[in-house]
């Protein structure tokens, strides 16, 4: 969390572009959900063995925590404290339950693969720690983008996770193939979960290497 963007919005002024510039950097990059806090494990486990997949949840992801971050900011103050947690488990649900039905309505096939991994965005613990937080602690227009940028800086790892698994562990992306199995052997452990594993640890490996200073930074408390 940017910590000028929480000083300013808290006090109730306005967050200027260079603010909301912070937010987006660093839920994107600077504090990424899965690279620097690794956290939302149990999906990208789950989902990444297939691009597709990753896109879906991606997306998925990013509108839930977009939407719940800014309706419990608008509810902020009418939110009692003792009972904060069980309304952000409400409301974050009820855009987890009507995105679930229009998979199914518009997109069964998806649905299916996906299975019950949609349903746990609910107890996902990116969602859940951004309302807890951030939302409950600044206006809307913040709280909606560090929603956005969180669910975008997860997004693009598991869309980085997923282009590495599907190409080389079946040779394909997106269903057209990329390396014909004439040449090369198809490495079928990246399709199953220790192949996100591996992926993952390379990935923060090669982001820890080139921006070594980019640590965790637990400021919220």
């Amino acid at each position: 969390m940017a910590k000028g963007a929480q000083t300013a919005t808290a006090a109730g002024g306005k967050p200027g572009a260079g603010k909301l510039k912070g937010i987006f950097a660093d839920g994107l990059y600077k504090t990424n959900p899965v690279t620097h806090q690794v956290l939302g494990i149990c999906i990208f486990l789950a989902v990444t063995n297939k691009v597709a997949n990753s896109l879906v949840m991606g997306a998925a992801l990013t509108f839930v925590t977009g939407m719940s971050n800014l309706i419990i900011s608008l509810l902020r103050k009418q939110i009692p404290t003792r009972i904060r947690m069980i309304a952000e488990v409400a409301i974050i649900s009820a855009f987890v339950i009507v995105l679930d039905q229009c998979l199914k309505a518009f997109y069964f096939s998806m649905s299916k693969q996906l299975g019950p991994y949609v349903a746990l965005i609910i107890t996902n613990c990116i969602v859940m720690g951004r309302a807890e937080a951030y939302a409950l602690q600044n206006p809307p227009l913040p709280s909606f983008l560090d929603g956005i940028a969180n669910g975008l800086g997860y997004a693009a790892i598991l869309l980085i996770i997923g282009i590495f698994r599907e190409l080389l562990g079946s040779g394909s992306i997106l269903g057209f193939t990329i390396l014909s199995g004439a040449w090369y052997p198809k490495n079928l452990i990246l399709l199953l979960a220790p192949g996100a594993f591996f992926t993952a640890g390379f990935l923060m490996w090669i982001i820890e290497t080139i921006n070594p200073s980019a640590k965790v930074e637990e400021k919220a408390k």
